[in-house]
C-alpha cells in the first residue's frame, strides 16, 4: 500500500461530490465532457484490476468509491442533457 496512490485517489476523490453538487443543481451538462468522464472511469477500472490481480489491499476501497462518484457524475449528465431537450422542445 503506498501512502502516495492513497493520497492521489484521496485528492481527486475530493473533487467528486462537488462536480455532482454542481451537475445536481445546474441541471445542464454545458461545460462537461462526458468523454473525460468515461476515460477516468477507464482509470478506475484500470486501478481496480491492477489491485485485483497484483497487489490487493484496502485502496482497492478508494478505487471503487471514486468510480461510483463518476459514475453518478455521466448519470448526472445524461439526465441534464435530457432535461436540456426537454427545456428546447424536442
Amino acid at each position: 500500500m503506498s501512502i502516495f496512490e492513497i493520497i492521489m485517489l484521496v485528492c481527486f476523490g475530493a473533487a467528486w461530490p462537488f462536480s455532482i453538487y454542481k451537475s445536481w443543481t445546474a441541471r445542464s451538462c454545458a461545460g462537461k465532457s462526458v468523454i473525460f468522464l468515461y476515460i477516468v472511469v477507464v482509470g478506475y477500472l484500470s486501478g481496480i484490476v491492477h489491485k485485483v490481480l497484483y497487489s490487493y489491499d484496502g485502496v482497492v476501497f478508494l478505487y471503487g468509491l471514486n468510480l461510483m462518484m463518476v459514475l453518478a457524475d455521466i448519470g448526472l449528465y445524461y439526465r441534464n442533457r435530457c432535461l436540456m431537450r426537454m427545456a428546447a422542445g424536442g
